[in-house]
């Protein structure tokens, strides 16, 4: 028997260790722990069913007790994020514990995910540092209704690249967005073509703007792309009604592939 329970010990030895050296958080009856990730969570294992949890928004995981539950001991909850995992060991608590828990660097540890690419964190990083740039190139250009669009840069670094797109309002109408949508369209429609267009989304868009009086710039973050050389990428930035002004900007395929490249 003693030689049956040594070897159980064995083999449970590293768990136990494992979970002892977690960060312990504490849970109290009738309240709710809110996980606050620097990253949206992608991925969140509960080992116990004594725990119920969700995702409010994207970077936040809320666990509370289960309201049926007569007794509870502990558990061990996974987060993980687009480059990091993170576990915790939760156990019973009393009201006047922490119930905003900042999963910090200490708790993380590092994924490296094939094919994920850079969190959103990191391509937030990368276009704060573009926009803070002075525009240079002001590679295309477009004036209509008052407003003048241009592309001022083109950036790539690994499989993504940036476009500095920037907006001068010559006018005393203050213009509200409506919508910001980007689609491959053939160069020359024809009334008697089939004109076939591809809306394309941004991975992520630097700043969220309802309006601008006089000037607007952003950066736009795609995944790289390839179109043929009959078509071309439009940006319509279209105007919130009754006005309804539409400022389509160009940006051919040689626009991209003279993309400066981004040190990383």
């Amino acid at each position: 028997m003693k030689t049956i329970l040594f070897f159980f010990l064995v083999l449970c030895a590293p768990r136990l260790y494992a979970q002892d050296k977690l960060s312990v958080v504490y849970l109290p009856e009738n309240l709710t722990i809110h996980f606050i990730s620097p990253e949206p969570i992608q991925y969140v294992d509960i080992s116990t069913k004594e725990l119920t949890g969700d995702l409010p928004f994207k970077n936040v995981l809320r666990l509370k007790l289960r309201d049926s539950l007569k007794s509870f001991y502990g558990s061990v909850v996974t987060i993980a994020g687009e480059k990091f995992i993170a576990q915790y060991k939760i156990l019973p608590g009393y009201p006047g514990v922490p119930t905003e828990i900042n999963i910090v660097q200490d708790d993380m540890k590092p994924l490296d995910i094939s094919g994920i690419g850079f969190s959103q964190n990191q391509l937030k990083s990368l276009a704060l540092g573009l926009i803070a740039k002075s525009p240079d190139k002001r590679m295309e250009k477009v004036k209509a209704f008052g407003i003048k669009g241009q592309l001022n840069h083109v950036y790539t670094v690994g499989d993504y690249i940036f476009l500095d797109i920037s907006y001068h309002n010559k006018t005393n109408l203050r213009y509200d967005i409506a919508d910001f949508r980007f689609k491959v369209d053939d160069k020359k429609v024809t009334k008697a073509a089939n004109n076939q267009s591809v809306e394309v989304k941004p991975e992520f868009v630097l700043l969220t703007l309802p309006a601008f009086s006089k000037n607007y710039r952003n950066i736009f973050v795609f995944k790289k792309m390839s179109f043929p050389g009959n078509k071309v990428l439009r940006a319509e930035l279209s105007e919130k009604q009754l006005s309804g002004r539409i400022v389509t900007l160009s940006i051919s395929y040689q626009d991209i592939l003279d993309a400066d490249t981004l040190p990383n």
